[in-house]
């Protein structure tokens, strides 16, 4: 690795950070985001990603998702359990990577407790009062993403603020650095698991 490779990474890494901080701050970026995209990987190699909808994020920041248990997704996930989940917030750029390991979730009570009715065009209703498009519906499962390392980055400051260090940094040749990044590895997971 280069002095100039290395010099970067040190500046781009928030090491200062408590891991309790880490996961606040984590949290409320994948609260406030919609949309992941989930990339599995397929049974020749490929890797194939989707926009999924988180349903529920838990401590520990394992994140559940409702699915259709006749999708692709599941022949991925039984062939590769080891997934990412990738989050932007477009008007920050702030993102969130989540790598690892997908489990199908069969259990009624939490389908029904995670379930809205936006769900069920996702699903419809095949007329024959079983599949019906419902939370009892037996297509209907959760995918349970349990993280080995979380990856983001925040904004350091308000936009108006960066674009100001960003020509700063032009005119004197400095790097910009508009984001820090944080790392969470497996161990600060595992402690957070009983936390909210």
């Amino acid at each position: 690795m280069t002095d100039q490779t290395t010099t970067v990474k040190n500046v781009n890494i928030d090491k200062d950070t408590p891991t309790y901080k880490k996961l606040d701050d984590l949290y409320a970026l994948i609260d406030g985001i919609e949309l992941c995209m989930f990339t599995t990987r397929r049974s020749d190699g490929s890797l194939v990603s989707r926009a999924m909808q988180t349903r529920s994020r838990v401590p520990g920041a394992a994140i559940y998702f409702i699915t259709n248990n006749k999708s692709d997704k599941m022949d991925d996930i039984t062939f590769d359990s080891h997934v990412n989940c990738a989050y932007v917030r477009g008007n920050t750029e702030e993102w969130v990577s989540v790598a690892g390991t997908a489990r199908i979730v069969e259990d009624r009570d939490m389908i029904k407790q995670l379930w809205t009715p936006d769900c069920k065009k996702w699903f419809g209703d095949l007329g024959d009062s079983v599949h019906d498009g419902s939370a009892s519906d037996p297509r209907v499962c959760l995918v349970l993403v349990e993280p080995d390392t979380v990856h983001y980055s925040l904004r350091k400051n308000n936009p108006i603020v960066e674009w100001f260090k960003i020509v700063k940094e032009k005119i004197t040749g400095e790097t910009a650095h508009p984001q820090t990044e944080r790392v969470l590895d497996s161990d600060e997971l595992r402690t957070a698991k009983g936390r909210i």
